[in-house]
């Protein structure tokens, strides 16, 4: 009787078998096809772009173009030497200022005062900043440090463009810290204050070694976001023909030459081969930002391991 019941119920069962032909399946696979073509749309622009600057930039790159000053308008000799060392030199100054000051805030935000007023206004300030034009930087230190010669004197300086970059590069470190202390289990601050360890302490050796890799995941890609930007450059750091002395203090009080700012003088110069340095300086920068997002990427793999 038992064996009868069972194998009635088994054959009045529906059919769970997949039906490739069935309307809902049909529109199922149609929509599958529509996003996936959307997606490969929205990734069109990259390919072409990358593919472009490769094309025009990777076939003038050599050890000369890398080592050599850019050339005088009407000269067709020289490279962009000086401009990528002012990049990494301003994106340095860049770095050293707002990472102490975004992985303090974010500290200050994520472990002292998670939910009350003033963290609100910084959480809603960070996010304003984040959204502000790159340019209104560049004008705000302009302004404020370049025309008034506030330091030592100097005018246009890689402090100045660092300064500008900073500005850019707060609100990503500010958030990312700020949520990677948040992953960080409660136990573990609980743990620590339970065996009589303080707060600075319990942030210092505890929190801040666990959240190191989503924090320095969030530092280098402000770093990226900085190490491509032009107008701000423009109003701060100008641009030099000339090699910087980066190793002595006036060097860095000085106007300096960036791969981005000098992207942009060359490809409005009616010289051919000052276009072709514009070129061959884009897929360098292209290469160096890349390169810094697929670190951030390796980053954030480890972090979720």
């Amino acid at each position: 009787m038992t064996q009868t019941l069972t194998q009635n119920q088994f054959e009045s069962a529906p059919d769970l078998s997949y039906k490739p032909f069935h309307a809902r399946n049909i529109r199922s696979r149609a929509l599958t096809f529509l996003v996936a073509f959307f997606a490969f749309i929205a990734v069109i622009p990259l390919i072409l772009v990358l593919g472009y600057i490769l094309v025009q930039g990777s076939s003038k790159i050599s050890l000369a173009l890398l080592t050599q000053l850019p050339p005088p308008p009407g000269l067709e000799e020289g490279g962009i030497g000086n401009a990528i060392i002012g990049t990494l030199v301003v994106t340095a100054v860049a770095a050293l200022i707002a990472v102490p000051v975004g992985v303090g805030g974010g500290v200050f935000l994520a472990e002292y005062s998670r939910s009350g007023w003033f963290a609100q206004f910084i959480r809603f300030g960070t996010n304003v900043l984040a959204g502000v034009p790159s340019i209104i930087a560049g004008v705000f230190i302009y302004g404020t440090i370049v025309t008034s010669r506030i330091l030592f004197g100097s005018a246009y300086s890689a402090v100045a463009g660092g300064m500008a970059l900073a500005v850019l590069m707060l609100p990503t470190v500010i958030k990312t810290t700020d949520e990677g202390l948040k992953l960080v289990p409660e136990d573990l601050r609980r743990a620590a204050l339970g065996v009589g360890a303080s707060r600075f302490v319990t942030v210092l050796r505890i929190t801040l070694p666990a959240a190191l890799t989503p924090i320095a995941t969030g530092v280098v890609l402000g770093i990226a976001r900085a190490a491509g930007e032009t107008a701000p450059l423009i109003f701060t750091a100008l641009f030099s023909q000339f090699w910087s002395d980066v190793l002595t203090p006036d060097g860095i009080f000085n106007s300096i030459a960036t791969l981005s700012v000098l992207i942009y003088n060359f490809a409005i110069e009616p010289y051919e081969f000052h276009n072709e340095l514009a070129w061959a300086a884009s897929f360098v920068l292209v290469v160096l930002i890349l390169a810094l997002n697929l670190f951030s990427r390796w980053l954030a793999g480890v972090a979720a391991k």
